[in-house]
């Protein structure tokens, strides 16, 4: 397949970066579909095609899909707290479903959605889940988890019924270099680099480097069966230890005063209440402190054992992700 045109929606974003750049290293003509309104510094000096348009215009999508043979659809507005929650349905439903249309239409060959672990249900004790532990749609939290189940479950029922050639990814939480937003994770990073983080709450994530979970795209591309879904993480990690590396690795003291949830709640509220005043998206939300009340820990077991993928330790993408963030004035 190497040499054919793959699509790369979100190509200008954090992951949708990524997986550009790893697609052209392989060999592959890129085609990238962007925003006018998008930053491409993170697709500077790189030997691909733009399509400017916006994946919720099905005009847009059927330009940017013409004489491609594969796509990446990894676009998405990944946002805990919107002024207007629906905005980040209509992106990541109505887009996908424009995306998806177009695709069967083109007849194109092989397609990775990138779906998230937002879609899976979290397991008790901080027992890792697999990709058979899905989320009831009753159960997602907030509106970017219920976009991203309603849009993986449209994907799923157009392979099943129109037989969509898709395969189903599942990034758990990526950090790691050209991260421009920054996502609420790069944000927690750069907070606790700057020592702004007295505290912390005792959950969990499971922490990859962007680029591996480029390089799974990849492998699912090359290798992915059908249908199947195929978890992108890397390692388990408690947050206070998330914090305690930063800190060591940023020459400050890790945070040791553990705060319960519910005393976050009010600080929460009046985070977002800001926010509806200032348009900028608050760093505590309290979709967000839901979430943490679980351990947020993933196997990729599948995907290790199907697609030979393989994780870095995860304290390479943070290292990488301050560097990258220092480099660019975040830590001032």
């Amino acid at each position: 397949m190497t040499g054919d045109k793959v699509l790369v929606t979100g190509a200008s974003g954090f992951v949708g970066s990524a997986v550009a750049h790893a697609l052209v290293q392989a060999g592959y003509s890129v085609r990238g579909l962007v925003r006018l309104s998008s930053s491409r510094c993170n697709l500077a000096n790189l030997d691909i095609e733009y399509v400017i348009g916006d994946i919720r215009d099905p005009c847009s999508v059927n330009r940017a899909m013409a004489g491609t043979r594969f796509l990446c659809h990894v676009a998405a507005d990944y946002r805990l707290w919107a002024q207007d929650p629906g905005e980040i349905e209509r992106t990541n439903c109505e887009g996908t479903r424009n995306l998806m249309q177009a695709a069967l239409a083109a007849g194109l060959e092989r397609i990775v959605y990138t779906s998230s672990v937002a879609t899976l249900a979290v397991q008790p004790h901080g027992v890792a889940a697999d990709e058979s532990c899905t989320l009831p749609a009753a159960k997602a939290i907030g509106a970017y988890k219920r976009s991203k189940v309603a849009a993986e479950a449209l994907v799923a029922g157009m392979i099943a019924a129109d037989r969509l050639p898709a395969i189903i990814v599942h990034p758990s939480t990526p950090v790691g270099p050209r991260d421009v937003k920054p996502t609420p994770t790069g944000r927690i990073i750069v907070e606790a680099a700057r020592g702004r983080m007295p505290g912390y709450v005792d959950t969990g994530l499971n922490l990859v480097h962007v680029d591996d979970v480029a390089a799974g795209h990849l492998a699912a591309l090359k290798h992915g069966k059908i249908g199947e879904h195929y978890i992108l993480g890397g390692q388990n990690v408690g947050f206070a230890s998330l914090l305690a590396e930063i800190a060591e690795m940023s020459g400050h003291r890790p945070p040791c005063l553990r705060l319960p949830h519910s005393v976050l709640y009010p600080f929460a509220w009046l985070a977002e209440a800001k926010a509806r005043w200032t348009h900028r998206e608050p760093f505590l939300t309290r979709d967000g402190l839901r979430m943490s009340q679980q351990r947020m820990f993933f196997s990729s077991a599948k995907a290790q054992r199907d697609l030979g993928y393989c994780a870095r330790p995860y304290q390479e993408g943070l290292a990488d992700a301050l560097a990258w963030f220092g480099q660019h004035g975040y830590l001032r």
